[in-house]
């Protein structure tokens, strides 16, 4: 009761529930007997969350059954099983997709997080990866566009079924051996699975450690957006103004100098100190030394007498 996945990246096996969840199973098992999901793509990947596929269409809007290669178009879904009550409890569990109306096709999903009781009784749990991990980590880490379309191609190259103790339906539509690829099915207008990404090619050495350093102050500033010191990561102050805010208790000087050498070279900075806030009245600007044309403007709104700011300041090169 295991198929093995092919993938792009690697290997992955699923062990099915055939006794309690028959009609999903023989569902899954009877499309990858077939080759329905040869050349499938991963088309939704929410890190640490799911990953989704089973649809020839790449759009998430498509997939049948294979009751529909037996019945017809009528039966091109099926409903869903929900007794054994079974839940999304750990990472690597396998649920068929549910089409909104209490119905699965061909779709299924795979989570990358534990104890995601919110999909319970929605999607049918069927099966639980039980080797490739490790590829699933890799799927997990990769980028992704706003819609969660990884931007590099992810494949289900081929199926094989390594236990099937399901009998076949008559008339299984079953091919003597697995088909190659259309054109179309490869031209997802994205990057191909087998493309080489190198985007240090060309790049002198000051180059590529300018963009290490981008990375890095990026991945600060996600740090201190995520426990609330910055409103935006990607937010930008003019270049003559240091932004003055209320910050979060933990936060450091050494964090500060962090979230503004993105925006310059610092020749100096300055001890913190706290200041009541009707010293720098909102709108007020003045120079931080005689030296610097670097301005500095309060943006802090609803502060009250009682409570102070703390301020570093750090001088530019200009």
């Amino acid at each position: 009761m295991a198929v093995l996945l092919e993938t792009t990246l690697g290997d992955i096996v699923i062990d099915l529930f055939t006794e309690e969840r028959p009609k999903t199973c023989l569902n899954f098992l009877k499309l990858c007997k077939i080759k329905y999901y040869n050349y499938c793509l991963v088309h939704n990947v929410q890190r640490d969350f799911i990953v989704q596929t089973g649809d020839p269409t790449g759009t998430g809007r498509g997939g049948e059954s294979i009751y529909s290669k037996i019945y017809g178009d009528q039966a091109r879904f099926f409903d869903v099983e929900k007794a054994p009550r079974i839940k999304h409890r750990k990472k690597g569990t396998v649920s068929m997709v549910n089409n909104g109306n209490d119905q699965h096709g061909s779709q299924f999903l795979i989570t990358m997080g534990e104890n995601l009781d919110y999909l319970d009784g929605v999607h049918t749990v069927f099966g639980e990866v039980t080797e490739g991990m490790d590829i699933l980590d890799k799927i997990n880490e990769t980028f992704v566009d706003k819609d969660f379309v990884p931007f590099q191609d992810i494949r289900i190259n081929h199926t094989v079924i390594l236990e099937d103790p399901l009998d076949d339906p008559p008339d299984l539509p079953v091919p003597d051996r697995s088909p190659e690829p259309t054109k179309e099915q490869l031209d997802s207008g994205r990057i191909g699975a087998d493309e080489v990404i190198d985007d240090t090619d060309g790049k002198a050495a000051e180059e590529l450690e300018e963009r290490l350093k981008e990375k890095e102050a990026k991945t600060q500033a996600i740090l201190l957006e995520m426990v609330g010191d910055l409103p935006d990561a990607d937010m930008r102050p003019p270049e003559n103004v240091l932004f003055v805010c209320k910050l979060n208790p933990v936060t450091t000087d050494e964090d500060l100098e962090i979230i503004f050498s993105r925006f310059g070279t610092i020749q100096r900075s300055f001890f913190s100190f706290l200041v009541p806030p009707y010293v720098i009245k909102s709108g007020e600007a003045g120079k931080v030394n005689s030296h610097s044309n670097t301005k500095l403007t309060n943006r802090c709104s609803g502060t009250t007498a009682t409570q102070r700011l703390r301020i570093t300041l750090f001088v530019y090169e200009l």
